[in-house]
């Protein structure tokens, strides 16, 4: 069982994945359940220069490489392992290491634009969409940006106002139309995490 959980950049996407493999672990055990982010198919850009990569729009759906991210769901749904990319958010590029992930009974997408394509769409059993006010996913990638990836307040920022804000509503926010599930408030909403983790178990203990 694929599941899909999309949303805008700071809607709390990651927050409610790792709290649904938490508990999914928990009850399930280890081994159960496994998470790819739509960050690691960035895609490689060893042509441009450090400078030229920090310029790149990151939001638009041609920033990432889908078909390889199709084909990975597709090889571990016929049960082979893959090698997932590494992206380092640093240097704007993907690192020459890989992740190897094997197949489990249930894998976790998760990313801005996993719904944008059809053939990416098409391999989702349950599009879920995390539905946050854009002030507070500002406040949230600020926060995420400038501690975990060494970003400063003032790109974080540039960035927003230049390609993520407009990209949401360009390519991001209309893919809500396909969801089967939307989640307001993302991980904090705990009715609705409790709501999704009900239905994975039963789905998977059926």
């Amino acid at each position: 069982m694929i599941i899909g959980i999309a949303g805008a950049s700071g809607a709390g996407k990651s927050l409610l994945t790792q709290g649904l493999l938490a508990e999914l672990t928990r009850q399930l055990g280890d081994g159960f359940c496994s998470v790819i982010s739509e960050d690691c198919y960035y895609r490689r850009r060893d042509e441009l220069s450090l400078e030229q990569r920090e310029k790149v729009n990151y939001d638009h759906p041609e920033s990432f490489e889908f078909e390889l991210l199709a084909r990975h769901l597709e090889e571990l749904r016929a049960g082979k392992d893959v090698d997932v990319p590494i992206y380092d958010y640093s240097a704007h590029n993907r690192k020459s290491e890989t992740t190897r992930v094997t197949p489990t009974r249930l894998i976790i997408l998760e990313g801005i634009l996993i719904f944008y394509r059809p053939q990416l769409r098409k391999l989702l059993d349950l599009k879920v969409f995390v539905d946050v006010p854009l002030d507070i996913c500002l406040t949230r990638r600020i926060r995420r940006d400038t501690a975990e990836r060494g970003r400063t307040v003032d790109s974080v920022l540039t960035q927003y106002e230049e390609t993520v804000r407009p990209m949401y509503f360009e390519f991001v926010e209309p893919t809500k139309l396909f969801a089967d599930l939307i989640v307001p408030g993302g991980g904090a909403n705990a009715a609705a995490s409790t709501v999704l983790l009900d239905h994975l178990l039963a789905a998977c203990r059926h």
